[in-house]
């Protein structure tokens, strides 16, 4: 998928944070692409840097960053080279937005919840309060909240109100991506499936793309079209979702679907032993060798992206 063939393109992304005991290699040489009216579902254990990777991409960087680099394309205009002022106005909230973790810790406590949704399309297109309150109201019949809830505050909505407001307030400004960050954690398993029907049908009816980050492999595969893997800062593997649910690639895409419970298969759930590696102390070659099943000498260098059978995998298995 060339630049202008995808909504965005992604190319040696690198974001490593400053600490007092070193750099944190949080994302370290990402490249994927995102095609229009397009869901990819960035999958991988807790710590391997896939908030990093949508702070790198919507450029929402804290104030100890050591190094970000790389390239970002958005309807084929390059996003790193723009000021940050720049990016502010025209980009974020504008062309992608975001629905962060944890939807009662995006909202403002003491400010209605009509007006936080609203507010986005005020700051960026300068709509009268009206009017951007009008736009609010279509965004909650969107994902299906009740017209009354704009006048109430975060506390009196339950978690599935709450996420669904965070995902209205992402909306409002009508961008054409949207990357949700664990939009279903710490709700309960029926709500989790509300939401994601809510997802898959603004997918359809306003031709949105999403970047999906998330640990839940059951769930994210209702709405993805396309899965990258996540290891350790860098994705180890990418394909269609077809294929990868149906037969991954990479020894740890492999473990990873393994350990999800099955509901008419004998076979027991697996575990990967060991732990992820830290990212202030990288090992050198494969990042999984220490805790792969497929190990073998040649691991112990750094593997190339290789292509075949239709994913783009990180593994010497594949030379």
């Amino acid at each position: 998928m060339t630049n202008n063939e995808s909504l965005l393109h992604v190319e040696d992304l690198v974001l490593h944070f400053r600490t007092a005991r070193g750099a944190v290699q949080a994302v370290d040489g990402v490249n994927f692409d995102l095609g229009y009216k397009e869901a990819v579902v960035i999958l991988g254990e807790s710590g391997c840097g896939k908030t990093s990777l949508a702070k790198a991409i919507l450029r929402l960087l804290p104030r100890n960053v050591a190094k970000y680099t790389g390239k970002i394309y958005l309807n084929g205009v390059e996003l790193m080279q723009m000021s940050d002022e720049r990016f502010r106005q025209q980009v974020r909230w504008v062309r992608m937005s975001l629905v962060p973790q944890a939807a009662m810790n995006a909202l403002n406590p003491v400010i209605r919840v009509g007006d936080q949704v609203a507010e986005p399309i005020m700051v960026h297109t300068g709509v009268k309060k009206d009017k951007a309150i009008e736009q609010a109201r279509k965004m909650f019949q969107h994902v299906g909240v009740p017209e009354a809830f704009l006048s109430r505050y975060a506390f009196e909505l339950s978690g599935g109100m709450r996420q669904r407001a965070a995902i209205a307030m992402a909306l409002v400004t009508a961008p054409s991506l949207i990357v949700l960050d664990e939009p279903t954690s710490a709700l309960d398993v029926l709500t989790q499936a509300n939401i994601f029907n809510v997802l898959k049908r603004l997918k359809q009816e306003l031709e949105i793309s999403f970047i999906l980050i998330t640990h839940d492999i059951a769930t994210s595969s209702e709405l993805a079209d396309r899965v990258a893997v996540m290891y350790a800062g860098q994705i180890v593997e990418e394909s269609d979702a077809f294929s990868f649910f149906g037969e991954p690639m990479h020894p740890y895409s492999k473990k990873l679907l393994d350990s999800v419970p099955k509901l008419h298969a004998d076979k027991e759930p697996d575990f990967i032993v060991g732990q992820p590696p830290s990212l202030l102390a990288i090992p050198p070659g494969c990042r999984f060798a220490p805790r792969c099943p497929a190990r073998f000498d040649k691991c112990d260098q750094d593997p190339p992206l290789l292509k075949k059978n239709g994913h783009r995998v990180k593994c010497w298995l594949y030379e």
